[in-house]
């Protein structure tokens, strides 16, 4: 069962860290380190939380997907200025992470402090076995999920979150016919191919294209990318 892991930063700070919990939290020299590659598949920057249900489905996305870290006191340009205000913006993503995230996902909050007196905020989210999670914020009337897909954050597909929801399942099996193999013989040619092309070019209606497309990444022979448009699907 998933759960949430919330420790305050008059808690947590790097040189209050010893034995096997060090080897979980960054110092300020790996985060430099990590800062300078930039923005990626387990890496967010935030600058401050001025809007934190914004900044929310960034955690959620990394529940969903691998996991990662989101550092607040980060430019996007990889400047390490630090949170002026660091109890309150913990305190902001706190409440809307307990407000508008669900199920509770599990993840680390500490701080690294730096020379100039402010700290950097870091949320060390851990790949959920829970998923799919969501944000439900009051102004939208259904439940978003959010995946990671390389530096961005999008929203998930009915077939990525089927894909989410039912990757663990055992015994999984699927039928191996004329349009699947239609469809191994397009991507060997074309390498990628989306839901409604599927649809278009096999004959089959949207609803049976989907499910065969979601057995076959859950077969593991097909992998998909999530987009801000549409997915894409490769062969693995």
């Amino acid at each position: 069962m998933s759960f949430t892991t919330m420790r305050t930063g008059n808690e947590i700070l790097l040189d209050e860290v010893s034995g096997e919990d060090a080897d979980l939290f960054l110092d300020l020299r790996n985060l430099k380190h990590l800062v300078r590659h930039g923005e990626g598949q387990r890496l967010e920057f935030k600058m401050k939380v001025k809007f934190p249900e914004k900044i929310i489905k960034e955690l959620v996305a990394f529940a969903n997907s691998d996991g990662g870290h989101l550092f607040v006191g980060v430019s996007d340009e990889g400047h390490i200025e630090g949170s002026k205000f660091v109890e309150e913006d913990q305190f902001l993503l706190e409440k809307a992470i307990n407000t508008y995230c669900f199920p509770a996902f599990t993840y680390n909050v500490y701080r690294i402090p730096l020379e100039n007196g402010r700290s950097v905020l870091v949320y060390h989210v851990f790949e959920s076995v829970d998923k799919p999670h969501f944000v439900q914020l009051e102004s939208d009337s259904n439940p978003v999920c959010y995946v990671r897909v390389k530096d961005r954050t999008v929203k998930a597909s009915k077939e990525m979150k089927q894909i989410l929801r039912r990757e663990h399942d055992p015994g999984l099996t699927f039928a191996y016919g004329d349009s699947e193999k239609w469809l191994m013989e397009y991507l060997r040619e074309n390498e990628v191919i989306t839901l409604a092309e599927f649809a278009l070019k096999s004959g089959l209606p949207i609803w049976l294209a989907s499910r065969k497309l979601v057995l076959l990444v859950l077969g593991r022979v097909l992998r998909i990318e999530p987009g801000e448009q549409h997915d894409m699907y490769f062969l693995r």
